[in-house]
């Protein structure tokens, strides 16, 4: 992006790859955000780098963060992810709770800081709220150097991706306090106009660093909690009786619901990125998780139309909901649209599903079952270092030219030895990617 940016736009956004013309959504975001979430999102963004602005001061004094603190941080960046959460009002109440994180900060630390974030004091109304929003934005400063203006960026949206895996393994009670530490770190060099380009490439790769240790946390919290991966078959068919769609990545919420939903005759499927849990034992246990349901994520408006069942949204991946099915889709965690009910979590880190299971039953479900059809998943990294040496073999005899290590969802660990060691067993013409 140049530096001749028109301020006049609506909104802006060009966090994901779907955006208009490939260059930035400026009216409503090919998503579904309207300018009013954009410029909500962005205010949102702005009051966390001042948080961590403080934070920064804590943290330098040999004192971490408090969780709750880090944790609403990990929110607000999944919450502006793309596909999280478009519902004003929750933007406007969590906009409030950073409000009164910022003071407690100030007061604690009695720094005085004068960063446009960290001085700044949110409005009390909406209205007002959205009329300072374009000094949160992107495009407010557009004669900040181009290449400084990516870099932080490239943060940003590392810090963002981050958060979703962060959160993930924070449900499961697993975290990691240098990943906790960065997210402050992160968002605090964001405001520091005295980094230069150098300085914020090696925070950039920081982040990238930061990634790989997330990703470690969150394949140890999925191991610990419900074994390693393992290949198994499973059912793409529709079953007779009634359903819940489970959509999202939130193996936690997934559980809980398997558990609220024994014996009730429901059967639960797994959608989009949520597949892979077929190969934990810890939740291939439970019979009445019959399949997989349906294709990709970004399929889900026509395949959810009109289904006699419901669906449970647990994280990123949500799309408009068509009226067709709007008033049988639920969501949790940090996800949200506005008119669609909302599950929360309980004092106790309990949510109850008894509304959506008491629907679901209602509705009555598929009336026939489809034919038998399968597919397999489970190969994750431990699952595939028990064949190691058998593939290896079947790359240098030709059977096997390509081979790809995927990580990220289905429990991979980059970063861990399991890859340098099995990288050394492999020709030198094998390609070997990491997702």
């Amino acid at each position: 992006m140049g530096n001749n940016m028109d301020l006049n736009y609506e909104m802006f956004c060009y966090q994901c790859e779907q955006t208009a013309g490939g260059k930035g959504c400026t009216k409503l975001g090919v998503c579904g955000k309207t300018p009013e979430i954009a410029n909500l999102q962005d205010l949102l963004i702005f009051q966390i780098k001042g948080i961590s602005c403080y934070g920064k001061v804590l943290v330098e004094q040999g004192q971490h963060m408090d969780k709750s603190i880090v944790s609403f941080i990990e929110n607000v960046l999944f919450t502006t992810l793309t596909n999280v959460n478009f519902d004003a009002d929750v933007h406007v109440e969590l906009l409030k709770v950073s409000q009164n994180i910022k003071e407690e900060l100030r007061e604690q630390t009695e720094a005085e800081i004068n960063r446009p974030a960290a001085v700044y004091n949110l409005p009390e109304t909406k209205s007002e709220m959205l009329k300072d929003a374009p000094m949160a934005g992107i495009m407010y400063d557009k004669e900040l150097d181009e290449d400084i203006r990516s870099l932080r960026q490239t943060i940003l949206y590392g810090l963002k991706g981050i958060s979703a895996y962060g959160h993930q393994a924070r449900e499961l009670g697993y975290y990691s306090t240098q990943v906790d530490d960065f997210y402050i770190y992160g968002l605090e060099a964001l405001t520091d106009d005295a980094l230069t380009v150098e300085e914020l490439i090696r925070m950039t790769m920081r982040t990238g660093e930061m990634a790989l240790e997330v990703m470690k946390q969150l394949d140890e919290a999925n191991t610990s909690v419900y074994g390693n991966p393992y290949p198994h078959k499973v059912s793409v068919r529709r079953k007779k009786g009634p359903f819940i769609i489970v959509s999202g990545h939130d193996f936690k919420d997934l559980e809980m619901l398997l558990e609220q939903t024994k014996g009730t005759g429901i059967n639960i499927y797994t959608h989009g990125e949520m597949l892979p849990g077929h190969g934990y034992e810890g939740l291939k246990k439970y019979p009445h998780l019959v399949g997989n349901f349906g294709g990709a994520w970004q399929d889900q408006q026509k395949e959810f139309d009109n289904l006699p069942g419901c669906i449970l949204m647990t994280t990123n991946c949500l799309m408009r909901p068509r009226e067709g099915y709007k008033d049988r889709i639920y969501s949790t965690n940090v996800v949200g649209w506005e008119g669609v009910k909302y599950i929360p979590k309980k004092e106790n880190g309990e949510k109850d599903f008894h509304e959506i299971i008491e629907q679901a039953l209602a509705l009555g479900g598929f009336s026939d079952d489809e034919e038998e059809k399968e597919i397999t998943v489970g190969f994750a990294h431990q699952a595939v270092l028990t064949c190691a040496e058998k593939i290896v073999e079947a790359v240098k005899d030709g059977t096997i030219r390509h081979f790809f290590l995927i990580g990220g969802c289905d429990g991979a660990r980059p970063g861990r030895n399991y890859y340098t060691e099995f990288a050394k067993m492999v020709p030198q013409d094998c390609v070997i990617l990491t997702l």
